[in-house]
């Protein structure tokens, strides 16, 4: 409504101001005005008569009116400070579920290497102790190694039988039990695979 009204009242200036100066610049014609005091007297008159139309624009406003615009004013005014201090506590809130988030995320970090040592960890004792079994089994007769490794779990013993000589190895094969030595030479050449 404001630009509505600065609006006319330019428009308004600017015809009164051609019309009413045209016997001055008749006039003033013969004068010849440096740039910066033509820039200087025509933004003195913009001003005079912007003023002046304002003034009468201002003047033909109800105070009714006036006043309702200045509690728009107002009331836009209370809602954007209300949105502001929302979007304030919005942002406080997002930087506390970041900090939030960073911490889970190390503390994740922390677990998940705990675990991965503790796997590491399990899986070196596991090699250690079938290292061990290899040793023992290597050291046996091939019939003591044969009923040892028969009553075995299958993938134990097909590990142990893969790091033992072949020689060895074909030995203990004979001495078990056809069914035993078969599903365990049938798990040898799978792991082989």
């Amino acid at each position: 409504m404001i630009k509505t009204i600065l609006l006319l009242a330019t428009i308004t200036f600017s015809l009164n101001a051609f019309s009413q100066d045209s016997e001055k610049d008749k006039i003033e014609e013969s004068k010849v005005y440096t740039e910066s005091e033509f820039k200087t007297k025509l933004d003195k008159l913009f001003a005079e008569k912007l003023n002046s139309e304002i003034e009468k624009t201002l003047k033909r406003i109800k105070p009714d009116s006036l006043s309702a615009l200045t509690r728009e004013i107002l009331e836009k005014e209370k809602i954007l400070k209300h949105s502001k201090s929302q979007l304030g506590m919005r942002e406080e809130q997002l930087k506390l579920n970041e900090k939030l988030l960073t911490k889970k995320i190390i503390n994740f970090d922390k677990r998940q290497k705990k675990l991965i040592a503790c796997f590491d960890k399990n899986d070196q004792e596991k090699a250690s102790r079938i290292n061990k079994m290899v040793e023992v089994i290597s050291g046996m007769r091939p019939a003591n190694a044969a009923s040892v490794l028969s009553v075995q779990d299958s993938s134990i013993s097909v590990v142990i039988l893969s790091r033992l000589e072949p020689a060895k190895a074909s030995k203990i094969f004979n001495l078990m039990d056809k069914e035993i030595s078969a599903r365990l030479q049938k798990l040898y050449l799978n792991m082989k695979k």
